[in-house]
């Protein structure tokens, strides 16, 4: 008789994935993972129906209605995204619920929802279905996709969204002016910028403090400080020490020296008094336009006021007088420094340093000695040399016949961890 194979008994879990495979995608369970529980009973009750909101669903929704906030929305939108059209219906059905209004929250996981697709618009079923069941509701959520899209800097995407709001019969509110504003501001493009401005203006509205800030800033960027300044009294706007400091921050940009300057005087003329933050933009301004000269007399003013440079700032500076030759006014600016409360360290040092010695031509006996100075005032403050800068300046030293001295560095940043090589 032949012996058959023995048969290992099987369960209905063993076919489950059977089950799971044949289940119509709208009609599978979430997972509550990190939501609440009545998030995931709204989620599975909207998933298992068959997109109409058939009166089932209606029944297991009524049970929430003194639940709903918030929070409950947000949730069940983010549960429901791969299925839009069951989000907005419960969006909708969750606006008509009372003593419960969306927020902006709410606005933004259903914009999130609508977006999850693999559209780059939304879909004007969607907003046509919010649309015939609250006006105001579309209102608001397309003002806010226009202020979203600007956000991310998609103004062309904002202008077409814009025209849909027209087209539907509304008006852009005043932070959605604002936010088309910002966006072309950032674009460089002020022609644009205008437009919307002026088409604000019309409809009555005033610029917010941050956007007229922008729009002060980006005129005087392109050297239309003037068209600035009409803007502002426009605006009916009377400028605090920000709103100063942006404008000169950007007539540096522009290379506009002379005019920063002069707003100083505007500022106090209007009672606002320059801060540290001031002078430190127009002391970078003038810094990174190379206006070395103007430089020194913005950190005099600003010092007198006691407004003081950042240690960054006072290593920047001493590198660019180092890189111009001026190494007398470089070494001053530690003595600056101390003055300010700032002690010289590490890094300004090796730039000083380093900008002298790290020449192919020797430097004279004079700005060699301002290196030697500096590298006694930095050993007392139990600063060391990198490794470039002790090769560098003991290669100059030896130059002059100060052979002695050279040897005598090496030591002492060899006590310090400094291992000499051929080079």
């Amino acid at each position: 008789m032949q012996n058959n194979p023995r048969v290992e008994p099987v369960s209905s879990q063993d076919f489950a994935f059977l089950r799971a495979d044949s289940v119509p995608p709208s009609q599978k369970k979430v997972d509550a993972g990190k939501f609440s529980n009545d998030a995931v009973l709204i989620a599975n009750a909207i998933l298992s129906d068959n997109g109409e909101f058939e009166d089932k669903t209606q029944i297991v929704l009524r049970q929430f209605r003194e639940r709903i906030n918030e929070k409950l929305v947000v949730e069940v939108l983010n549960l429901v995204k791969l299925k839009p059209e069951l989000g907005v219906k419960f969006f909708i059905w969750a606006g008509r619920q009372i003593g419960y209004s969306h927020t902006s929250a709410v606005f933004n996981s259903l914009l999130d929802l609508l977006e999850s697709s693999n559209s780059d618009h939304v879909h004007e079923k969607f907003l046509l279905e919010i649309r015939n069941d609250d006006k105001e509701v579309l209102k608001k959520l397309l003002n806010l996709l226009i202020g979203r899209y600007c956000k991310n800097g998609l103004w062309n995407m904002a202008l077409e969204e814009l025209g849909r709001l027209k087209d539907f019969g509304y008006k852009p509110s005043r932070a959605t002016y604002c936010a088309l504003v910002q966006v072309f501001l950032q674009a460089d493009r002020l022609d644009t910028a205008y437009l919307v401005y002026r088409e604000m203006s019309d409809a009555g509205f005033h610029m917010d403090g941050y956007t007229l800030r922008c729009y002060a800033y980006s005129l005087c960027r392109m050297g239309q400080w003037r068209e600035a300044l009409t803007l502002i009294e426009k605006e009916e706007c009377k400028p605090d020490t920000a709103f100063y400091t942006k404008m000169i921050s950007g007539l540096c940009e522009a290379s506009l020296f002379e005019e920063a300057m002069d707003f100083l005087n505007r500022m106090r003329a209007n009672s606002c008094i320059p801060n540290v933050v001031t002078y430190r933009v127009l002391l970078c301004g003038c810094l990174n336009k190379r206006q070395l000269g103007r430089c020194k007399r913005v950190l005099n003013m600003m010092i007198t006021e006691g407004c003081y440079p950042s240690p960054s700032i006072f290593s920047s500076l001493v590198h660019a007088y180092c890189k111009s030759g001026d190494y007398s006014y470089a070494f001053k600016l530690l003595k600056k420094m101390t003055k300010c409360g700032c002690q010289p360290g590490y890094v300004v040092y090796n730039i000083l340093i380093g900008g002298i010695c790290g020449n192919e031509e020797l430097p004279s006996s004079d700005v060699l000695e301002l290196a030697e100075n500096a590298y006694n005032e930095m050993l007392a403050a139990g600063v060391i040399l990198n490794k470039i800068n002790v090769s560098n300046f003991a290669r100059c030293l030896c130059g002059v016949g100060k052979f002695e001295k050279a040897c005598n560095i090496i030591h002492e940043m060899m006590r310090k961890g400094f291992i000499p090589d051929t080079s």
